[in-house]
């Protein structure tokens, strides 16, 4: 497929997977996130530190919020990405309940007026992942921008839920993968060779 076929192409599957994850019922999401926290807790609980930058779950993505209360509790600073600019890589600002938060694009919440953070990690939702650790978003590129601009990158850790697999998204040159994907199955690592489970 030439770029403009798989720009297509992967509208559509967007389209798909969104309406999967919407058509879940809210007694398996809940069961889902319950998953996913423990395998993030025991995964990384030890090894994060600093500043984790989340999404404000939208259209039932898995809820980081819970994760992230957890670990402010243990002296982490929690951020939420917010857009500068259009077609700009995003910035970060510290949140935490009592920070007043605003309604940015498509209706998802971003800290008004916090400090600006530089994450040392991002729990990065995804619509669909690939075997090679490559992420489907919602197709306005600002993570990818976000994390080709880093001078050091952060640790990328996806979440997402098995339904959302992808043999492959058709990588283009500026697609970024992540480092790991948690789904409520468990762990994925990535490699030279894709990802790998446990």
């Amino acid at each position: 497929m030439n770029p403009r076929e798989i720009y297509d192409w992967r509208k559509a599957l967007r389209r798909r997977l969104i309406e999967a994850r919407l058509a879940l019922p809210a007694d398996t999401l809940g069961a889902y996130r319950e998953h996913i926290d423990g395998h993030l807790h025991r995964a990384f609980g030890n090894t994060v530190h600093g500043v984790v930058a989340f999404c404000w779950p939208y259209k039932n993505e898995y809820d980081v919020r819970h994760i992230a209360a957890a670990w402010r509790k243990r002296g982490l600073v929690t951020a939420m990405p917010v857009i500068l600019r259009p077609g700009s890589p995003l910035g970060f600002r510290e949140w935490h309940p009592g920070i007043k938060l605003e309604a940015g694009p498509l209706g998802i919440p971003y800290p008004a007026g916090s400090a600006e953070v530089i994450p040392d990690c991002v729990l990065l939702p995804m619509v669909g992942f690939d075997a090679k650790g490559y992420r489907l978003g919602y197709g306005g590129g600002y993570f990818d921008r976000t994390l080709a601009s880093f001078g050091k990158r952060p640790l990328v850790i996806g979440l997402a839920y098995e339904i959302l697999f992808l043999e492959t998204i058709h990588p283009l040159p500026h697609d970024m993968q992540v480092d790991y994907v948690v789904t409520e199955r468990g762990v994925y690592r990535r490699t030279a060779e894709g990802l790998h489970f446990g």
